[in-house]
């Protein structure tokens, strides 16, 4: 096994239409714990998406683009609501899987939807801001340069796309710390699957070119940033 280059080869268990239901459904209820630990989505929201929101003056709506089980949502309202900003957040994932695991979670504020960008643009939807987590490596060039243009589309202010980002020392510490957290579910083998397909910050820059920058915001992390056109 080697990291020198992506694994694109690779495809994740819970990809798989036919995989274990009870495993998947396990896997996206930990994703909450798994994401506070490795996602950096505090240091984003920091620097990034906070500073953006309270520049808005209003409230603002925000799209999580591949939202899976909708924990980074939860996250990110919460954040929100203790700085004060007031955000109509909506979670949108084509796996209607994903989206069975996100729907009790909805809230005043968050609402989920069934749906892709290809969807969203059709019904004409536009949003503040348009995000994503751990989406990127999942896609083939075809699909990604699909999502990056979407995705600008979709938004009139900032896009931030974050993932993992590839290496051995990311590799070895994933596959020793989430063993307490991965009984009953995909988080170990999908996990290391995933961080073989990641880009690493170069790879992902030459991937989507302009008008894109890719930035490294936390260890093992690469952060996709872009100005949306809607």
């Amino acid at each position: 096994m080697t990291l020198r280059e992506r694994a694109v080869a690779l495809t994740e268990i819970m990809d798989d239409p036919g995989c274990d239901p009870v495993r998947l459904d396990a896997t996206y209820r930990r994703f909450g714990a798994v994401n506070r630990l490795v996602s950096g989505w505090g240091a984003v929201y920091r620097a990034h998406l906070r500073p953006y929101l309270r520049s808005l003056g209003r409230e603002a709506r925000v799209l999580d683009l591949g939202s899976g089980g909708g924990d980074l949502l939860v996250r990110l309202d919460r954040l929100a609501a203790n700085d004060g900003l007031r955000v109509d957040w909506t979670g949108a994932d084509p796996d209607p899987r994903a989206h069975a695991a996100a729907i009790g979670r909805g809230s005043r504020s968050i609402r989920f939807t069934n749906a892709d960008s290809t969807d969203l643009l059709a019904a004409g939807e536009s949003f503040d801001v348009v995000l994503s987590n751990h989406v990127l490596h999942h896609l083939s060039p075809e699909a990604l340069s699909t999502f990056a243009r979407d995705s600008l589309a979709l938004s009139s202010g900032v896009v931030l796309h974050s993932d993992i980002e590839r290496g051995r020392l990311a590799y070895g510490l994933y596959a020793v710390g989430v063993l307490p957290l991965s009984p009953g579910t995909f988080l170990h083998t999908d996990g290391l699957r995933s961080i073989r397909r990641s880009y690493r910050a170069d790879e992902l820059a030459d991937a989507l070119g302009g008008p894109w920058r890719v930035v490294r915001p936390a260890p093992f992390r690469v952060l996709a940033t872009g100005v949306g056109r809607a």
